[in-house]
């Protein structure tokens, strides 16, 4: 049975409730959390490793964290959601992708590689509500590992925080399914959206699919859910001009209003080798992203090496209505429901 590999999993076993992302097939189940739709028979895992086969049911990871803290919300990154407000975010262990630069694999990689796992805390989905309202945070967001294989309990902490009077939101790597965005789009505000590359291949080798985040952020868009995307970007992996002005064109064709974040990437897990990102490789992919035509473009985790590319200007008149540095609001210039003090233009988000 799955309980019985190691302790690890013998706890996180017993800290789980029945799934309600599936269904029956035959003697095994279909589970719909994720892009694999893993197809699992009795005593047997999915892909992600913390969602079973148990007793003709699917049991998946419910009343605990592995990570629960208050960031400003500019860290994850959202810059279009309650700009400069704390978020209380909270994680739990698994992850459906297997990327060797994983900068949370200690976490993300648990029943997958021996070295990750860390500790856990059981907790009620309440409890991590009346937090977030002692610790003044108007968002909740579900991040560190991937909120997908984890959204029934996701979906509990966040129907407590919305009685709470929060916002909520989700990190993901966006390989969803439509039944997974379906149940969770009446609970969410916000989503972020990893796009990692626009290499099919590349994709693969992380262990996901390149169409599938594709047709996540247009759905993400289509349910009215305010998306902000990023790219973690990796010297020698998915940095060619020709692949990023594709993933500019991309999220064009989607919408110009889409904030677009570059990040740094440095040396982690197992992708140890190779030069780190540097400033000026955050410019050259922010420039491709502007000359798309994309609104908002945003250099990120390099502050005050980036220039304006860490500030929100107006698209209709060029004002800067917030100027950052690092995770920081250093001045805000922005009008009431995020209008332009300067032409009265609308500016797009959570505000």
């Amino acid at each position: 049975m799955p309980g019985s590999e190691n302790p690890l999993a013998e706890t996180l076993d017993r800290l789980s409730a029945e799934g309600m992302l599936a269904f029956p097939e035959k003697e095994k189940v279909r589970c719909v959390a994720c892009g694999h739709r893993c197809l699992i028979a009795e005593g047997r895992r999915g892909i992600c490793r913390v969602r079973f086969h148990r007793g003709g049911k699917l049991r998946v990871p419910y009343g605990y964290v592995a990570s629960l803290q208050v960031d400003p919300v500019e860290k994850k990154p959202f810059f279009h959601v309650l700009p400069g407000s704390p978020a209380l975010t909270f994680g739990m262990l698994g992850c459906d992708y297997h990327c060797a630069y994983c900068q949370n694999w200690v976490t993300s990689q648990a029943l997958r590689d021996p070295a990750a796992g860390g500790a856990i805390r059981e907790i009620g989905a309440a409890d991590i509500a009346a937090l977030a309202r002692r610790c003044g945070a108007r968002l909740v967001v579900s991040s560190y590992n991937e909120p997908l294989i984890t959204a029934e309990w996701g979906a509990a902490v966040f129907d407590a925080a919305r009685r709470e009077g929060a916002l909520c939101a989700m990190v993901s790597n966006g390989n969803a399914t439509a039944e997974a965005l379906d149940f969770l789009a009446p609970r969410l505000d916000a989503c972020k959206i990893d796009l990692k590359g626009f290499h099919p291949g590349r994709y693969r080798g992380l262990g996901g699919r390149l169409e599938h985040v594709v047709e996540t952020i247009r759905s993400v868009r289509v349910r009215g859910i305010w998306l902000e995307v990023v790219t973690l970007l990796a010297p020698g992996f998915n940095d060619d001009p020709a692949e990023l002005r594709d993933l500019a064109g991309f999220l064009v064709s989607v919408g110009r209003d889409i904030p677009w974040h570059i990040t740094a990437f440095h040396r982690d897990y197992r992708m140890r080798e190779g030069r780190e990102a540097a400033a000026s490789d955050l410019l050259r992919a922010a420039e491709i992203g502007r000359d798309a035509g994309l609104h908002f473009v945003y250099a990120g985790n390099l502050p005050g090496q980036v220039g304006d590319f860490e500030d929100t200007r107006c698209p209709a008149c060029g004002k800067t209505l917030l100027r950052r540095r690092g995770y920081t609001v250093a001045r805000e210039t922005r009008g009431k429901d995020g209008v332009c003090g300067g032409c009265g233009a609308s500016i797009p988000g959570r505000w």
